[in-house]
């Protein structure tokens, strides 16, 4: 009797330590970069932040309340959850990858976002247009002056109607996702342009200063 109730209190240890490990396990898998936490994913997450004007304090991977107030603006101009936790839909907005996330994924990643901002930008322009659209995107990345991620340059502040508005969000079509596809293989519809605007709504003189390149559909495209 005694052997089978050491036996039943044993077992019960043992379930508690995997629990307990599993808990581990499973919070460390899924962390978040929030109040309080240290580390070079806090650095990133500054770095981003001050790049990009919401963060004017040290890039020093203390996530304290100077960086707390830049993540909430951040997380507000780009419509996302004001919570001031770095989930996994901010950090793709800052344009940060988690090293546990396999180069498959990101890529499969970066193809949705170029074809939701084809699809909020251009879905009734022809289809070499909305090519032209991703391939702008991606002269971007390529471009020392902005982000050097997908993620970055969509979510910078101001760069596209489409995240202002929130069409961002609008589920892509076939289209849409194929031209971001052709743009990714490297055909570039712009001659390496950097910017584009619908003429007949601009009302910036500065977009009309750059070097244009090409006129497609209602965008025309520029340098």
């Amino acid at each position: 009797m005694r052997l089978k109730m050491k036996n039943k209190k044993f077992i019960g240890i043992l379930f508690l330590i995997i629990f307990i490990i599993s808990f581990i396990f499973i919070t460390t898998s899924f962390a978040t970069s929030r109040y309080g936490s240290t580390g070079d994913e806090v650095k990133k997450i500054q770095t981003k932040l001050k790049q990009w004007g919401y963060y004017n304090g040290n890039i020093d991977g203390i996530f304290g309340s100077k960086t707390l107030s830049a993540v909430k603006k951040f997380q507000q101009k780009n419509g996302l959850t004001v919570d001031g936790i770095v989930g996994t839909n901010t950090l793709s907005a800052l344009g940060i990858t988690s090293s546990s996330n396999s180069n498959k994924t990101s890529n499969n990643s970066n193809l949705y976002l170029i074809s939701q901002v084809i699809y909020g930008e251009a879905r009734g322009e022809p289809y070499e247009g909305q090519v032209a659209v991703g391939a702008v995107l991606l002269n971007r990345v390529a471009d020392s002056r902005f982000p050097n991620t997908v993620a970055g340059v969509v979510y910078q502040s101001g760069a596209f109607t489409c995240v202002q508005d929130g069409q961002i969000n609008l589920t892509p079509n076939s289209t849409a996702k194929k031209a971001a596809q052709d743009a990714i293989n490297g055909w570039d519809p712009t001659h390496g342009s950097i910017y584009y605007f619908n003429p007949n709504t601009a009302t910036s003189s500065w977009i009309w200063s750059r070097p244009q390149t090409v006129t497609i559909g209602k965008h025309i495209f520029c340098k």
